[in-house]
């Protein structure tokens, strides 16, 4: 079998918070997958979940304790000229490689309906369909 047969690599992150420090983490991490022509597969999920809602992405912000740096940060962000997070996503997901899955019973127990979702929004999975993804990627992470 030649590379080109060969299934391509899979990064698989669960996105459980909803900071803005953590979620240019799993951005990054998953742009770097794609670009090199991994799958990124990214469940979103708890407060993490709510950056999927339209219009969130980029309002997101530190968590309390670390909130006299976030200035700094998003100072830094911008000096490196990284994208905002919702456009490093839409890029990503240009690709064709990147994947983003809803977690079902978060978005029941906020009360979130698909049509509040950003349309990038692959799937709407629950924990077992997303088992199934991580289960056969070469990289897992909790994000």
């Amino acid at each position: 079998m030649t590379e080109q047969d060969a299934s391509p690599k899979k990064l698989a992150l669960v996105v459980a918070s909803g900071t803005l420090d953590k979620l240019y983490c799993a951005l990054i991490m998953s742009t770097t997958a794609v670009s090199i022509n991994w799958e990124a597969h990214l469940y979103f999920t708890f407060w993490g979940l709510m950056l999927l809602r339209k219009g969130e992405m980029d309002k997101a912000s530190i968590d309390a304790t670390f909130k006299g740096l976030e200035d700094t940060l998003k100072k830094r962000i911008a000096e490196m000229k990284y994208p905002t997070p919702y456009e490093m996503l839409r890029q990503a997901k240009a690709t064709g490689r990147l994947f983003i899955y809803a977690c079902t019973p978060t978005m029941g127990m906020f009360n979130i309906k698909k049509d509040d979702l950003i349309p990038e929004v692959d799937k709407l999975a629950g924990v077992p369909q997303f088992l199934d993804i991580a289960e056969h990627a070469d990289v897992t992470l909790f994000i």
